[in-house]
């Protein structure tokens, strides 16, 4: 099996393949345009990231400038996904997003890990794991979430937080490592932050 073949296996292998570099290097030079695109270049942006992004849903934003290993290359993208400033995704293998889902600046998607072992490291090996993350989702300003991490549906997650485990649906979760707090319960359909209470006819909107 070839170097290019065990990026999504989960087997060890040598990312400076330059069977693997030169596909990637084209993906990075595409992701520049984006980068490069202006506030008032909304339709530029879009088309730039439909090409790039394995699947991207409709009513997606992503606010450049935006970092990826492949350029956004596996990474697919439900509809109507916000992304802030400097999202990093590590995109050497798979990486998932469901629905509304809202990503907060400077947050990190990391699918590739190397060995413990120094001397292996020092041999440059990798390995890459699939990250997934549910439907209506928000990770705060600066969230890490590192490979094979799965993430359930109608999940808050705390700005800072590392993720490093895998996280149930509708749970509130922060830390580092990150953990579960508390579940979303009727508490929150009643306040949306510290003393501020939502009016009820938001829900009927």
């Amino acid at each position: 099996m070839s170097n290019r073949d065990k990026l999504h296996t989960g087997d060890l292998y040598l990312p400076d393949d330059p069977a693997i570099e030169v596909e990637q290097k084209r993906y990075l030079d595409r992701l520049y345009d984006f980068n490069q695109t202006r506030p008032s270049e909304p339709e530029q942006q879009q088309k730039i990231l439909h090409e790039l992004f394995a699947d991207m849903g409709p009513n997606c934003y992503v606010e450049p400038p935006l970092h990826a290993n492949f350029g956004g290359h596996h990474v697919h993208f439900g509809a109507a996904i916000y992304a802030n400033f400097n999202l990093t995704l590590v995109d050497d293998t798979h990486i998932y997003v469901g629905d509304h889902t809202m990503i907060g600046p400077n947050v990190t998607l990391a699918t590739a890990g190397h060995p413990i072992d120094p001397e292996l490291r020092a041999k440059n090996y990798q390995y890459n794991m699939a990250i997934h993350i549910g439907k209506n989702c928000w990770l705060g300003a600066g969230v890490i979430v590192v490979p094979g991490v799965t993430i359930g549906d109608n999940v808050v997650i705390g700005a800072g937080s590392v993720v490093t485990k895998d996280l149930p649906s509708n749970v509130v979760a922060f830390g580092d490592p990150c953990r579960v707090a508390r579940p979303v319960g009727a508490h929150d359909r009643e306040v949306y932050f510290k003393d501020r209470r939502i009016d009820p006819q938001l829900f009927n909107d």
